[in-house]
């Protein structure tokens, strides 16, 4: 087994260092525009005295999340959160975001990172009972290696997912009404937990104008095309059109935690993970982190004593959450992240905090007590990403301390010195929305390719009045749903019926356990250590693979393999 850090050393030092920040001095003054903010009860929380507490230093409660013991409020934006903690009924407070920005033109989107697009640059619904399906191939699927690599091409013959496993995307929302996302999207189930953003709290575009009344996208609505993307690859039907997902029977569900600008703050996050396991889910899958802090630390050297209390507020909301989950039969999968460092020996984070933009600076990590979340939260089968080549992607986060299992998240820079180099076939093709692919440039208003789309390598499938369209990224958002679509496939085969609703359930300690006795095991590369340097990456980029073939830091336990677990992962269980 992986040698892992656990979040309870972190918990421990977070409550010593919060008590210790809010028993000093005297109570700051609140004072300022009204600001939204994310308070954390203790466990178990005195709800009545921490509202006492919230009104005592200023706040109003507008909303509250009782799973997890979670109170969303309006204060003013100075003072509010170190007066708060200072109440001994409460954990923490993080400020989520500004209220009263009016929109503006529409804001430039945020990128996360600059390799998922590295092309363009050069209660479940009672569903009717029935077994596991089987299912062929479509139209496009001679273009997604990555269907291939984890043997999703072969498994469906056995076993193609179960209508009764529902699977959530926790991102920027989902296109529901894409060609190859309808057939197995549950629009009944969906939420979108996230209020539009027109404006970050310097006046700066962030989201642009909101495009619905009220500013809340519909729940079969994706302006980002990030979670449209991972959706496809988890489970795209296979419906003779277009592509098909690694578990193209399962069920689809969006919770929506993600702004349109790719930014996930802590409240829709929690809302959405607590949400998910409340309805019965059986995998959520989260391809990003926690904003503003690519890593939360508990003792933060270069922090205010509101960001201090932010990250450790983080930190234990988050965790409360991901227990919650799992407790209630929650498979949860996290994309390892594109940082390009081994998780266990974190360089300084130098893009945080990252809300407003503009404000980041260089920040020493300390590995003990900081976290990047959720792919480092207890639970989370962590995925790192690679190539058509089966080589560790060079933007990939990796490591024995993290790693849990490999898949395909594309490189474009794979097969140096061959033809295929630098091509956008080495990365993922997948669901795109019309919307965003309009937005983007990348189709023109009567829906057909741009020069700019064509160089993209965008894609386009017509069958009658169904139009779809496809889009190549790479990262490890794009590995974990591949991990997500082989997770599903075990509920599929081995899960009993839920007593408590018309779903399927298996127990994530199982289903991980499957995941991991059933992966195709790789070795380190030799040498150990791989340089990018070829491929025009800096040393930083070079990695060092520690482990041996059952386990190791680039490949985890192996690569997944969902032939192996529909057939063979019986006899782990």
């Amino acid at each position: 087994m992986r040698t892992r850090r656990t979040v309870m050393a972190v918990a421990a030092t977070v409550s010593l260092i919060a008590a210790g920040t809010s028993a000093a001095g005297a109570a700051p003054a609140t004072t300022g525009p009204t600001t939204e903010y994310t308070v954390l009860l203790e466990e178990p929380g005195n709800r009545d005295f921490a509202i006492d507490a919230v009104e005592a230093a200023g706040g109003e409660v507008v909303r509250s999340n009782d799973a997890v013991g979670l109170l969303t409020v309006k204060a003013p934006a100075n003072g509010f959160a170190e007066k708060v903690s200072a109440s001994s009924a409460i954990v923490g407070a993080a400020r989520t975001k500004p209220i009263g920005h009016a929109p503006a033109a529409k804001a430039e989107k945020v990128k996360r990172d600059n390799v998922e697009k590295e092309n363009k640059t050069e209660k479940p619904n009672k569903a009717p009972a029935q077994s596991g399906s089987t299912a062929g191939m479509d139209p496009l699927d001679g273009d997604l290696w990555g269907l291939n690599l984890v043997r999703s091409n072969i498994a469906r013959a056995k076993q193609a997912g179960d209508k009764r496993v529902y699977v959530g995307v926790l991102d920027t929302g989902v296109d529901g009404s894409h060609p190859d996302i309808a057939p197995n999207f549950n629009n009944e189930l969906s939420r979108n937990f996230t209020v539009d953003i027109p404006n970050d709290s310097d006046g700066g575009l962030f989201d642009g104008p909101c495009e619905f009344r009220g500013c809340v996208d519909p729940a079969n609505w994706d302006d980002g095309g990030h979670g449209t993307h991972v959706a496809g690859t988890i489970g795209a039907a296979a419906n003779g059109f277009g592509i098909s997902g690694v578990a193209p029977g399962v069920s689809l569900v969006n919770i929506r935690g993600g702004q349109d600008a790719g930014s996930f703050f802590l409240q829709p996050v929690v809302d959405a993970i607590t949400y998910g396991a409340d309805i019965g889910l059986d995998v959520i899958n989260m391809s990003f982190y926690v904003d503003p802090w690519y890593m939360n630390c508990a003792n933060d050297p270069t922090a205010s004593a509101e960001e201090q209390l932010e990250q450790r507020t983080i930190i234990a909301t988050v965790q409360r959450a991901l227990n919650y989950a799992h407790r209630k039969g929650v498979t949860l999968i996290g994309a390892g992240g594109n940082n390009h460092e081994d998780l266990g020996k974190p360089r300084q984070d130098t893009v945080s905090p990252n809300y407003p933009p503009g404000h980041n600076r260089t920040r020493p990590v300390d590995n003990a007590t900081c976290l990047n979340l959720p792919t480092e939260g207890n639970h989370v089968i962590s995925v790192s990403s690679l190539g058509p080549s089966t080589n560790k992607a060079d933007y990939s986060n990796y490591g024995v301390e993290q790693t849990a299992v490999s898949a395909p998240g594309g490189y474009f820079r794979d097969y140096f010195g061959t033809p295929w180099y630098r091509t956008n076939e080495n990365m993922i093709l997948s669901t795109y929305p019309r919307n965003v692919a309009l937005a983007e440039g990348n189709i023109d208003e009567a829906g057909n390719i741009t020069d700019i789309g064509l160089g993209a390598g965008v894609k386009k499938a017509v069958q009658g009045d169904k139009v779809g369209y496809y889009q190549y990224l790479q990262g490890t958002s794009m590995a974990a749903p591949h991990a997500a679509g082989v997770a599903a496939l075990i509920v599929s085969q081995y899960g009993k019926k839920d007593k408590k609703n018309a779903g399927l359930t298996l127990d994530p300690d199982k289903v991980e356990k499957v995941l991991y006795k059933t992966a195709t095991q790789r070795a380190c590369p030799n040498p150990r250590t791989v340089s990018y340097v070829n491929v025009g990456r800096t040393p930083e980029f070079d990695a060092t693979c520690e482990g041996d073939a059952k386990f190791n830091g680039f490949y985890g336990h192996g690569i997944v393999d969902a032939y192996g677990a529909v057939t063979r992962g019986g006899q782990f269980l």
